[in-house]
């Protein structure tokens, strides 16, 4: 079975907290540059008071091909205002000026870092305040570019376990995970169907006979009553297109942020961490 890092990190001590709470996770997910820098700066600083426990910042990329519509936009918006690699790695480096504790997993794909020189982003994304990667499209196979690097340094390597991830598979897949285990609860992109509740449960009592990981469930979440249902079963939920699609409706007919966009993503934020405190409230 694969075991945590002996190192307690700031996402082994969000966990730790929510567990003691009797409670799982949330996870937020905002997309880097959306529809500013400035604007995005503060949301990602409104998130933790907003009640995320945990939040992954995407990396603008032009072929998201895990992504669904809403966050295919996002990145779209971020990346016509120049948000990239340098730009985004800035943003978590202010952030952590007035917040030390809350995690920050960087989550996109190989082609932008690769880019920018592997050694180089590592040590960077290090500096900068990062806490993990997800990075969707470097499989086991290809742990020697980016992963066994990153965890050299620190920087925890999040892989995707989906429901097409059988017993063979699964082993893979786990090997050099760490932070925690991000199950994709549907087949296909982001934003674009509802879970099935019930064997969503089945896939993570699945998964934790292989890992002693936090399991954390994503795609499709988009309410609370929904984050409430993953949170009976999993570690953690994550939520991002409905904070992204909430996030574009707040603006304007140019695609700038009007004085209610992070109130548009704090609001739902809030909703959704009621829906994960009701495993605390059911169980106490």
């Amino acid at each position: 079975m694969t075991s945590p890092s002996s190192v307690t990190t700031r996402i082994d001590a969000a966990f730790a907290r929510c567990k003691a709470e009797g409670r799982a996770a949330l996870v937020t997910y905002v997309m880097a540059g959306d529809p500013d820098a400035e604007t995005s700066l503060k949301v990602l600083e409104a998130l933790p008071a907003a009640g995320a426990d945990i939040v992954e910042f995407g990396l603008p990329f032009t072929d998201p091909m895990a992504d669904g519509p809403a966050i295919q936009a996002a990145g779209l918006r971020a990346l016509k205002g120049g948000q990239g690699v340098v730009a985004t790695l800035d943003l978590v480096r202010r952030f952590r000026t007035g917040n030390t504790s809350t995690p920050v997993i960087l989550m996109g794909y190989y082609n932008p870092i690769h880019t920018y020189g592997v050694d180089r982003f590592i040590d960077d994304a290090v500096a900068a305040g990062i806490d993990g990667l997800i990075v969707v499209d470097l499989p086991p196979e290809e742990d020697d570019e980016l992963c066994l690097p990153a965890l050299a340094k620190g920087l925890a390597f999040i892989r995707l376990a989906t429901p097409t991830t059988d017993e063979r598979r699964l082993p893979a897949v786990l090997a050099n995970t760490a932070g925690f285990v991000y199950y994709v609860s549907i087949t296909g992109i982001t934003g674009t169907a509802t879970p099935d509740f019930g064997r969503v449960a089945e896939a993570v009592s699945r998964i934790r006979r292989h890992t002693d990981l936090p399991i954390v469930v994503g795609f499709g979440v988009k309410t609370g009553a929904d984050a409430a249902a993953i949170a009976r079963g999993a570690d953690g939920v994550v939520v991002g297109s409905a904070l992204v699609d909430a996030l574009h409706r707040s603006l304007d007919a140019e695609g700038k942020a009007g004085p209610g966009t992070v109130e548009a993503v704090t609001r739902l934020v809030n909703e959704l961490a009621v829906g994960v405190r009701e495993t605390a409230r059911a169980s106490a």
